[in-house]
């Protein structure tokens, strides 16, 4: 993991001597030469590093090592991040070459510029000050590279060698009365391997068992392989323990020997191997086991799959794994995930060994210590068996106690058989994936991790390089998948798009985590009126913590200010429900916190009551900070200018501060930022007009345009901002020149995914603002068709439009060909729907408060039947439809249309119709589909008797749809 924190180092130096060198601007003295003599040492560092990290489970001293190199990095990363901020600085602040020059320090003296001055003193000194820290740096890093060749280090040893080292492979026997539980997943397996293939499966079916390692997956398929059913079954059984890497020649001559044992030492090319195995299985009926598995490349599988294909109908192979994307890729017909023992089946994997051979007595002396152990192995069977395994020679009740009460990954006896089978996973993972993994450690056992916070706070911290033209988040989701993928998490929950919301982390995967991030992540729960649970910390160097604070808790300034171990702190993370901060709490912090990349202070619940009143002005002094999270302070009116000197910012959160109503004036400083998230922020009447020159800018929740007020942004500030995926553009009411909306370029921001256009104005609610501007309904319809639409967007809502509906929109709407999600929201003048019917790619559709809206008919399809014969299609990809809130809507007609044979809606799966009273009936032809399967009426009163369960009149046309929801 220490590799994905010097790669980074290597390439930033390498960076610095480029950019020095063509800005022309020179480090203080002798710089130039210790950044040489730390590159030197860092290359030769690394060679290293692969052996080290794999040594240092089973080695203290090489993990003290590895320490000491961990945070000799971080102080380099400090000092690096210091002069790019200065260099960023100089160039915000236009400073030219002469001048820059200038600062350079020489034998000059501070008086030669002006005190007040930063581009003065400050930089020289700012300069000298680095030089100082990397000599300093480079000091511990001479001891560091010395103490390397103590260890006796191997160079470049490769990670698929250190996985099949060690992995014991496994064998296909097995005591069956070891095997605890499972007995539904046993029946399940053994029947799926009797069970004949449909007549249509060409070749053996492929069956796959996908869990974390330690598990039991490969328990499981012993006892399926062993069952004497399935020996009666099959006319050969085939046992391979595959491991990693995926050796073609080592498999294919295991096979051939469990076939015909001796027959495959004379065979040396891949093709007489190949060759074998298909005259071999032709004509039987075989199951063939490949267990532990971990090729992702399918023309490696490729050849024995073709070859096994000669065996006899309702032969089957067994696939064991930990990727979900392996039995993915080797085309499984069925996948099932080993799951985690029930508490029962977990006793007695432990009682088996840790009470075996003991009298009576001493089984109920041991049993209550035995279960709560056994509760703390939260159903991994590894687990209960590596610590029963200890617990056979401990026979008082004080060394049961004892670990019970320690951490297990400081028991050496403990951590070599529990880590193991995490540890196989973990090496196996890319470096920059590896550090995602161990900061995970930063949350509580049992918390659910949201994922998109997750890769936020990933980002912040640098893990995330873009890669070409993928975006940091995108990598991050790569990442977040590539753990989930491998077990690292589980119990996911998902969102309404179907994507993985929040996950959590089993126990022992995080006191894993917290191994090896050696204590840097930690989790502190203070109380009302503590202050121990962080002076506990004493020397202890923290790099990433979160603070649980419950009702009634503060945080008093002492804490800061005595705690040494959190001066390096890189995270600081509030959790809580309600918390409170002195006056002098904040100012502390950022004088002494100035290490930070990732700062969170909300509880991150909209219930979250937060007693922060200001930021302090001394906040400027946070320099790496990356991430500022803000959402729901609701006390806070405004934010200090000072903001504005974070260089490094790339996303800052406000959303949900409902007090807030101005951005610093020179937000447009904060060249790096990606994210500004303000949602919720309705006191907020404008952005300060900097905003148009962040053209980094991925996301602004709400680009909020100010009418009449002093350096606010206009729509045209939109122009240069082509990065952006996902906006919405508030107080298009306040825009009468259609000249304006066409400056902004939507229609040329080809990243832009998802848009919302909102035609309120910026002062929605004010008295003086009740009117709005003349022809509203004809000035809508010019603005909407010069905002011109983006030409990728997938998302699109349109709030409060005032044009007629079925005019201009009719055209804009028509090139949105790659629009799946669309909300329109109180068009008032809408008297028609638009043609939806004609978007090719529409499948979720939102139609609320059209309070004009009487009758939904053919218009609404945008097809007509074709003068040929043939059919037309009107929605030919909408899944769920809405209709909420249309207060006047009395009809809905599709006659016509049916008669002129269109098809209508082929794949809706989902419709809801909400606070309709005057609706009489809803359309037959819909109602009738065998692809509907939900369908909800609420607060319709008409259609609730119309539809009533058994009594309604028209009950007997809605009974078949599996999932009914009528209040």
């Amino acid at each position: 993991m220490v590799d994905a924190i010097i790669s980074p180092l290597l390439e930033l130096l390498t960076s610095m001597a480029v950019e020095e060198a063509k800005e022309q601007v020179r480090l203080a003295t002798g710089v130039g030469k210790e950044a040489k003599k730390l590159t030197s040492n860092l290359q030769a560092i690394r060679a290293v590093l692969h052996d080290a990290e794999k040594r240092q489970v089973k080695e203290e001293t090489v993990r003290l090592w590895l320490d000491r190199l961990r945070c000799a990095c971080y102080d380099m990363e400090d000092v690096l991040g210091e002069w790019n901020t200065a260099r960023l600085k100089l160039q915000i602040d236009g400073v030219d070459d002469h001048e820059n020059d200038a600062l350079v320090p020489k034998k000059k003296v501070c008086s030669f510029f002006p005190a007040a001055s930063w581009f003065g003193c400050k930089p020289i000194v700012l300069r000298r000050d680095i030089a100082l820290k990397i000599k300093e740096i480079n000091k511990t890093l001479d001891n560091i590279a010395k103490q390397k060749d103590q260890f006796g280090f191997s160079v470049n040893v490769t990670k698929s060698n250190e996985r099949a080292d060690q992995r014991v492979p496994s064998i296909s026997s097995i005591d069956e009365s070891e095997i605890f539980g499972r007995q539904k997943e046993k029946n399940e397996l053994v029947n799926r391997l009797l069970c004949e293939s449909s007549k249509e499966q060409k070749g053996p079916c492929i069956i796959s068992l996908v869990g974390m390692g330690g598990i039991g997956k490969t328990t499981l398929a012993q006892f399926a392989y062993n069952n004497g059913d399935v020996k009666k079954h099959f006319d050969e059984r085939i046992w391979v323990c595959v491991s990693d890497p995926f050796d073609e020649f080592r498999i294919a001559r295991a096979v051939i020997e469990a076939l015909k044992p001796g027959s495959a030492k004379d065979l040396v090319e891949f093709q007489s191997l190949m060759q074998h195995i298909q005259e071999w299985v032709e004509g039987k009926k075989f199951l063939l086991v490949l267990d532990d598995v971990w090729n992702e490349d399918y023309y490696k599988w490729e050849p024995f799959y073709k070859c096994l294909k000669n065996g006899l109908h309702g032969s089957k192979i067994l696939i064991t794994t930990r990727k979900d994307r392996v039995a993915r890729c080797m085309r499984s017909t069925n996948i099932t995930s080993v799951n985690v023992l029930s508490e029962i089946e977990c006793w007695s994997v432990f009682e088996q060994l840790a009470l075996f051979d003991r009298s009576k007595e001493e089984c109920e002396k041991l049993e209550n210590i035995g279960r709560q152990i056994v509760r703390k192995c939260k159903g991994l069977p590894l687990a209960a068996k590596t610590i029963a395994s200890l617990l056979q020679s401990r026979n008082t009740e004080k060394e049961w106690q004892n670990i019970l009460e320690s951490e297990i990954w400081e028991l050496e006896g403990v951590e070599r058989g529990l880590l193991t089978p995490l540890l196989l996973s973990y090496n196996e993972l890319p470096s920059k994936v590896k550090q995602c993994f161990t900061y995970c450690a930063v949350f509580p056992k049992d918390y659910g991790i949201q994922k998109k916070e997750l890769i936020n706070l990933w980002m912040a911290q640098g893990y995330l390089s873009e890669k070409g033209a993928k975006e940091k988040e995108d990598i991050g989701e790569e990442y977040f998948n590539i753990l989930a993928s491998r077990s690292f998490f589980q119990d996911f929950k998902k969102d309404d798009d179907g994507e993985i919301s929040t996950c959590k982390m089993h126990d022992i995967v995080h006191d894993f985590a917290q191994y090896l991030c050696s204590n840097e992540c930690s989790t502190i729960e203070i109380h009302g009126g503590e202050e121990s649970a962080m002076s506990s910390f004493g020397e202890k160097k923290i790099l990433h913590l979160m603070l649980a604070l419950y009702r009634g808790a503060s945080v008093p300034i002492s804490i800061w200010g005595n705690v040494k171990g959190l001066r390096g702190l890189r995270s600081l993370l509030v959790e809580s429900d309600e918390y409170s901060w002195s006056s002098e709490v904040l100012p502390q912090l950022f004088d002494k916190l100035t290490c930070l990349r990732a700062l969170k202070l909300n509880g991150d619940r909209w219930s979250c009551v937060n007693y922060i009143k200001e930021i302090p002005t001394n906040i400027e002094k946070l320099l790496h900070l990356k991430y500022l999270n803000l959402k729901g302070i609701k006390k806070i009116e405004k934010l200090p200018e000072t903001l504005c000197e974070l260089y490094n910012l790339e996303r800052l959160d406000v959303s949900c501060c409902v007090k807030l109503r101005e951005l610093p004036r020179g937000i447009g400083r904060l060249r790096k930022l990606m994210y500004l998230h303000n949602e919720g922020t309705d006191s907020l009447r404008y952005l300060p007009a900097g905003i148009g020159e962040l053209i980094r800018l991925r996301r602004v929740r709400d680009f909020v345009v100010g009418g009449g007020y002093d350096r606010a942004c206009s729509l045209g500030s939109l122009k240069k901002l082509n990065l952006l995926r996902d906006c919405r553009i508030r107080g298009l009411g306040d825009v009468s020149d259609a000249g304006e909306a066409r400056r902004a370029e939507l229609e040329k921001k080809k990243n832009l995914l998802k848009l919302g256009l909102h035609f309120g104005d910026s002062r929605d609610g004010d008295e003086e603002q009740a009117g709005r501007r003349e022809n509203e309904e004809d000035e809508d319809e010019r603005l909407l068709e010069a905002l011109g639409p983006p030409p990728n967007l997938k998302k699109l809502r349109i709030d409060e439009y005032r044009g007629r509906g079925n005019v201009v929109p009719i055209n804009w709407f028509m090139s949105l060909t790659n629009l799946t999600v669309l909300f329109l929201f109180g068009w008032r003048n809408c008297e028609h729907l638009p043609p939806l019917g004609k978007l090719p790619s529409l499948e979720s559709l939102h139609i609320l408060g059209m309070e004009s809206v009487k009758r939904v008919g053919n218009e609404f399809l945008g097809v007509e039947g074709d003068t040929d014969g043939s059919s037309v299609i009107a929605f030919p990809k909408l899944k769920l439809l809405r209709f909420r809130y249309m207060e006047e809507l009395e009809e809905w007609d599709l006659g016509t249309a049916i008669k002129e044979e269109i098809i209508i809606m082929p794949r809706l799966s989902s419709l809801t119709i909400s606070s309709c009273p005057e609706l009489k009936a809803l359309p037959d032809h819909l109602l009738q589909k065998t692809t509907l399967q939900e369908l909800y009426i609420r607060r319709c009163y008409i259609l609730e008797e119309r539809y009533r369960e058994e009594t309604g009149e028209d009950w007997p046309k809605i009974r078949h749809i599996p999932n009914i929801e009528i209040e």
